[in-house]
């Protein structure tokens, strides 16, 4: 069974994103399977970005408490 999104990680989703892409580099990709691994792969960078933003914010946060 896979992960909820929110269950996985940052590694985790790039490594899925990076499988993605050797998947949709190949020659032989099933056109069949395409539009389902493009919008996968969309999901997965909506994710990162929504994890490096959150990341960035804390980071922000602790930085901004050590000026106060």
């Amino acid at each position: 069974m896979a992960k909820k999104d929110e269950e996985i990680g940052y590694a985790e989703a790039l490594a899925e994103l990076e499988k993605i892409l050797a998947e949709l580099e190949r020659a032989d990709v099933d056109v069949d399977v395409l539009a389902a691994r493009v919008q996968r792969a969309s999901e997965l960078i909506r994710l990162c970005r929504d994890r490096i933003g959150n990341a960035r914010t804390r980071i922000e946060d602790v930085v901004g408490g050590l000026d106060g």
